[in-house]
């Protein structure tokens, strides 16, 4: 079900362009003794509710109680983290984020860029779309999908071009701003995929026609759409991440009742990567998170969190993923759709929408 595949995913030569060398070897002990006398690990953008963060920052601080974490503006977008590192170069202080966790996009652009320090955690070979030089790695993907208010809508969209229905007047929003986070910004994409039938040289110019007529027909809300404005109905549909979608659906627990659907077509899925700042201040607890993430423990943190992590197969085949984690997760057909951009068509998308929303779309998300 893990479909990352180096042919889809595939990354030219100038995306991958070394910007420093390989750290001396270190072992995992080393690393470890270091990151205790560096006392302190600064992530971002690392939200309790997304994806299982929650319990996999739990599980780091029982492992290694000796490093305080120090969490950045939660919220961000991937460009917000981007800058967050362009920001503090300079800077040793608890504003400089040691790690981020962004868009697959972003990952080339930053490596390109000189922001991003190469090094591969000890269970490097068993991730599948990644930096050779380990600039950054695909930690987890979902895919896009309609969380539901159905307390407020009763006839349940079960594809994009329902959208624009005039039943869903003042309903939809997206789950960030599309000129800056990528969540947002591959909605657009997805719903252009539909709109074009699955034309993906197309689908940003779709997308963001898609967006303008759903603003001009009154039905998008230009409100980052979070489980709160879900349940108080300022948001009663909201295109997410379906691994988010799921987790707000347990946390609500009814009150009120949430379906999520993924939508028939335009079923896009989205990778993120994890990468550790050039310029960390702490680049041995930056190292140690990320072992802490690719481990074991960590991946099936993911799963917990309804995402689908980049050792998923592995973990499978080695009998090592419980039947109560598979047993909640969305049955397999429901990605036998999913389509996953490759690194140049995200990267022109990325491009394409932020350059674009305002002028074709006009909506002041925030």
């Amino acid at each position: 079900m893990f479909k990352f595949a180096g042919k889809v995913l595939s990354v030219t030569a100038a995306a991958l362009m070394v910007t420093s060398a390989i750290s001396s070897a270190q072992s995992l002990d080393e690393i470890v003794e270091a990151a205790k006398k560096e006392g302190m690990l600064t992530t971002i953008a690392l939200p309790h509710d997304w994806c299982g963060w929650e319990g996999i920052l739990a599980g780091f601080k029982a492992k290694y109680p000796e490093i305080t974490i120090n969490e950045l503006n939660p919220d961000a977008g991937s460009a917000d983290e981007i800058e967050a590192i362009r920001a503090n170069k300079g800077n040793t202080g608890p504003q400089a984020p040691d790690v981020i966790d962004v868009g697959l996009a972003f990952g080339p652009s930053s490596t390109k860029e000189g922001l991003l320090l190469p090094y591969k955690v000890s269970t490097f070979d068993g991730i599948e779309v990644k930096d050779p030089d380990g600039h950054w790695y695909g930690g987890y993907y979902g895919v896009l999908a309609f969380e539901v208010n159905t307390d407020i809508v009763k006839e349940v969209p079960q594809d994009w071009a329902d959208l624009l229905k005039p039943e869903y007047a003042n309903s939809v929003a997206l789950a960030g701003d599309p000129r800056a986070a990528n969540q947002a910004i591959l909605s657009v994409y997805a719903a252009g995929l539909s709109a074009a039938g699955g034309d993906a040289s197309k689908a940003s110019e779709a997308g963001l026609d898609f967006f303008k007529q759903l603003n001009e027909k009154g039905n998008f809300v230009p409100v980052i759409g979070k489980a709160s404005s879900l349940a108080q109905g300022t948001t009663p549909i909201i295109v997410r991440w379906d691994y988010n979608a799921l987790a707000d659906r347990d946390t609500l627990n009814g009150n009120p009742p949430v379906e999520v659907v993924v939508p028939k077509s335009g079923v896009l899925a989205g990778v993120y990567a994890q990468a550790i700042s050039a310029y960390a201040p702490h680049p041995n607890a930056a190292k140690l998170w990320l072992e802490y993430i690719y481990s074991d423990e960590g991946q099936l943190g993911f799963l917990k969190g309804y995402c689908h992590p980049a050792r998923f197969n592995q973990l499978v085949s080695e009998g090592k993923v419980p039947q109560e984690i598979l047993d909640k997760l969305p049955p397999a057909e429901a990605y036998t759709k999913a389509v996953f951009p490759s690194l140049e068509e995200q990267d022109a998308n990325k491009n394409a929408v932020t350059g674009g929303w305002d002028s074709v779309v006009g909506a002041n998300v925030q």
